[in-house]
């Protein structure tokens, strides 16, 4: 069975010239959304996939209805594989259930792969060259607790209890683990005395 999904972004545009084209391909019913293609959750879509069955194909009138990506429309198309259903896509011609239409899918494959690698491999180049510089990423780190006075000050504020974690973590601009990590070490360095 041929089952329809239609798109479109806002209430201006209208669904009837995809639901045309999807009648006029076959199409038994027809699922449809009024969305960005941005939008992760499409109930159109979600539902389409709770009706369809194995040997069913999901039918679109364009390859931009479907996807948000190329790498979002592979994932979709690849989900269907996995749940032994076609796909075909009236104007660009493709349909899965042929040679033809496999191969372009793994075209689209490979070329979000190489896409993925090119943009892992220029931000491993951006950080090495960053390195190279001097600079490093992450959070920087608070340099006010290499300061053995300032480890004493804190645990001595920690030990009144008239102040506050959050008072003594403002006080030093620290967070609660930084001074929790250094009131552990100012007690192990306490007791490591005491032996």
């Amino acid at each position: 069975m041929n089952i329809g999904y239609a798109r479109v972004s806002t209430l201006d545009q209208n669904l009837d010239l995809q639901k045309d084209a999807l009648s006029r391909a076959g199409c038994e019913k027809i699922f449809t959304d009024t969305m960005s293609g941005a939008k992760a959750e499409r109930p159109g879509l979600v539902q389409a996939f709770t009706f369809m069955r194995a040997g069913d194909v999901l039918v679109v009138w364009k390859l931009d209805r479907l996807g948000r990506s190329l790498k979002n429309l592979i994932d979709v198309v690849t989900k269907l594989e996995t749940l032994e259903m076609g796909f075909r896509s009236v104007t660009e011609s493709i349909d899965t259930a042929t040679s033809g239409g496999k191969l372009i899918f793994h075209i689209f494959g490979a070329l979000a792969e190489f896409e993925r690698n090119l943009i892992r491999e220029r931000t491993q180049a951006g950080l090495t060259a960053a390195r190279a510089r001097g600079r490093h990423g992450g959070h920087p780190r608070v340099a006010v607790f290499r300061d053995e006075k300032k480890v004493a000050q804190a645990f001595a504020l920690y030990n009144d209890k008239n102040n506050s974690i959050a008072d003594i973590c403002s006080t030093f601009r620290i967070s609660r683990a930084t001074l929790y990590r250094y009131i552990s070490y100012s007690k192990a360095a306490h007791r490591a005395e005491n032996r």
